[in-house]
């Protein structure tokens, strides 16, 4: 078996086969489990036309799910996205956005 081929595969556990407390045997082997599937009824949904690029979504995100992307818009030279992949949809990015651009939708079956 080939030493960089990854945990996931190696081991072909998903999330709810994963040891009780979701020992990680490599460093930075957490990137390969999307998690995202916990979710259980809403998702962020980001206004980029309310959005005032301040990323304190980005500083308060529990799960490093709200990400800083090099796309230009209007006057800003950054945005933010949700990584879908990762987010648990705990709400907190929303919480915490001094302007609301930050919307708790319901959960459709598309992970985008």
């Amino acid at each position: 078996m080939n030493q960089k081929e990854s945990l996931s595969k190696r081991m072909k556990l998903s999330w709810k086969e994963m040891p009780f407390a979701g020992i990680m045997f490599e460093p930075g082997s957490s990137v390969e489990y999307k998690t995202g599937d916990w979710r259980i009824e809403k998702k962020p949904q980001i206004d980029g036309e309310k959005c005032i690029r301040c990323f304190i979504c980005w500083i308060f995100c529990p799960d490093v799910s709200i990400k800083r992307v090099p796309k230009p818009y209007k006057k800003h030279t950054e945005s933010v996205e949700v990584d879908y992949y990762h987010c648990k949809g705990c709400g907190i990015c929303a919480a915490e956005c001094p302007v609301d651009a930050i919307e708790m939708v319901e959960e459709s079956k598309d992970v985008s």
